[in-house]
């Protein structure tokens, strides 16, 4: 395969963030804004850091500086003081310290890729930051009021989205529809959220396939901290008399959350979100929430994973019979208030979702010796099955995932040929000289969608493994030579199509046309056989005189 980068505006822009759903794609760049200097904040550092009883202000221990005294600097100050000497340049530029900031100035965390480092790089670019859509606009998932001309049906190419007034700093996607996270903590939604049924003019969004065809702020009780996705997604609202989600999580077509008190939400509408209360929950530290096509997971501290099916079951029985009590009610439709903001109603089931059994024996490959106890400490969700990776970079397969009687018979599969260097060096790809195999390999971040998965390495030379509902213990990953050593540091995956985030910014997408979710530009604009345009003359002007049909595939 080939994938194409997405060629964007030159300059003082990157992209930092790359989402994709069932045939739509989105991401968002950030733009440079100077900072003003503001020397009095600078001058009473100084004075009281030389102040102590020390040889120089240098002498203090690097941990008072970074995360005591350089956290409570105005930008400004930081960046000046920076620029004073070797010492505080060193300082000021620490990955930690603008990781940090990130989090507490704009509310952005980075979890939703595996960057490890261009903190500050990325945080001097967050302060206008600016969101694309493109692909398939049915459902109202692209946001646009007004949709830009194109050959075929669709939007073939980057279109920006207006949120006025709002700075965005993380996308998610479902599968008809987006969510986004400002840096207050505000969620907003566009698109569908269960496109595959229908609703009325009259029907708020107690409905699930009710539209909302531009954004607009979900009004949570519960403020939001982070955002992610893999066709699932996170967010966070956030405002002084409530608590912050961590995560939230979204499938096909419902979505799940956690808070700061480990309080786990679910959504099957976007009007009626439901917090699930379980012993399960309270007895263990939460610290991931995932969905997979019809079901919802946790991952604990402790590496332990709960699944529910809110779909089925005695779940879906108790949801439906709430549903039916706020109906009766005939105030709790949940219609739209000014400001295009969706009132949410909140309520509360206890529930107790099912414990996957432990991990199987794991070999020890690591050249690091460790005596720290193997654990799960990521896990990714699609059609009926769960991937999961360890602290030592193992990575599993739970199959089974159909229901709560079939996950009886499920188990984990340890993926040897995803996981050891020896095994995938010896991959046809590395052996035929097709890319260069790593010199060391440690998995870091796995994600998946559909029936697809994906499990890749950030450290050294960068890894991208791909596999899918068939794979096994014995068989091998299908590898992309074009995505190795590229520096990866996010892999989405809609259901026919692809992206791939790099660490400088680039986006590599590839797969099926999907109405334009590639983002490569109008087919009949592109020049005959070029990535993403058509392949013959005739089959291009044929698209142009019916305004229809599409490219191959970009393989």
């Amino acid at each position: 395969m080939n994938p194409q980068a997405y060629r964007g505006q030159e300059g003082r822009t990157e992209l930092v963030r790359f989402t994709v759903s069932r045939t739509t794609s989105s991401l968002h760049r950030r733009s440079r804004r100077p900072a003003a200097r503001s020397p009095l904040y600078l001058n009473l550092f100084l004075y009281i850091a030389t102040s102590l009883v020390m040889p120089g202000i240098t002498d203090l221990p690097v941990e008072l500086h970074i995360d005591n005294l350089l956290p409570i600097l105005p930008l400004p100050d930081l960046l000046s003081l920076g620029l004073t000497n070797k010492a505080f340049a060193t300082l000021c530029r620490d990955e930690t310290l603008w990781k940090r900031k990130l989090q507490a100035d704009f509310n952005f965390s980075g979890a939703g890729t595996a960057r490890t480092s261009g903190w500050k790089f990325i945080y001097l670019r967050l302060t206008k930051p600016r969101v694309y859509v493109w692909g398939n606009q049915g459902n109202g998932r692209l946001g646009l009021s007004k949709l830009p001309k194109a050959t075929l049906p669709g939007v073939p190419f980057p279109t920006e989205l207006r949120i006025p007034g709002r700075r965005i700093v993380s996308l998610v996607a479902g599968g008809m529809s987006f969510h986004a996270l400002d840096d207050e903590g505000q969620i907003y939604v566009w698109g569908t959220l269960d496109g595959t049924s229908f609703a009325l003019n009259s029907d708020g969004y107690s409905e699930p396939a009710k539209p909302a065809p531009t954004p607009m702020r979900l009004a949570l009780p519960h403020p939001t901290r982070s955002i992610r996705w893999e066709f699932h997604w996170n967010c966070y609202c956030r405002r002084a008399d409530h608590l912050p989600l961590t995560y939230r999580s979204c499938g096909r077509i419902h979505a799940c959350s956690l808070d700061a008190k480990q309080a786990v939400w679910n959504f099957l509408n976007w009007g009626r979100p439901f917090k699930m209360t379980s012993h399960h929950f309270s007895s263990r530290s939460i610290v991931q929430v995932e969905c997979g096509w019809a079901f919802s997971a946790v991952l604990t501290k402790s590496g332990d994973v709960l699944v529910w099916w809110p779909f089925s079951g005695r779940l879906k029985e108790r949801f439906d019979e709430k549903m039916a009590e706020m109906d009766r009610d005939g105030d709790k439709k949940v219609l739209p208030i000014e400001d295009n903001t969706i009132p949410c109603i909140p309520w509360e089931v206890e529930e107790h979702p099912t414990l996957l059994p432990p991990l199987p024996p794991l070999p020890d490959f690591s050249e690091e010796k460790s005596d720290k106890e193997t654990r799960l400490i990521q896990i990714a969700g699609y059609e009926d099955h769960l991937i999961g990776l360890t602290n030592k970079g193992h990575v599993l397969l739970f199959d089974s995932l159909g229901g709560d009687t079939s996950v009886q018979n499920g188990r984990w599969t340890y993926l040897p040929k995803f996981s050891e260097l020896a095994k995938v060096r010896s991959h046809p790809t590395f052996a035929n000289n097709k890319a260069t195999p790593p010199a060391k390999m440690k998995i870091t971040h796995v994600s998946a969608h559909f029936r697809h998965f994906i499990a890749y390495s950030t450290e050294g030379s960068s890894i991208v493994l791909m596999g899918n509902l068939e794979t096994t213990s014995e068989m091998q990953p299908q590898i992309i030579p074009e995505l190795q050593n590229q520096s990866i540091i996010s892999v989405v995956l809609g259901d026919y199509h692809y992206g791939a985030l790099t660490s400088t910014g680039k986006l590599l997408t590839w797969g099926a046309f999907s109405n334009g979710a590639l983002g490569l530009g109008d087919p009949a604009d592109l020049p005959v056989g070029a990535p993403g345009g058509f392949a013959t003359e005739q089959h291009r002007l044929q698209a142009v005189e019916r305004r229809r049909g599409e490219p191959p595939a970009v393989e």
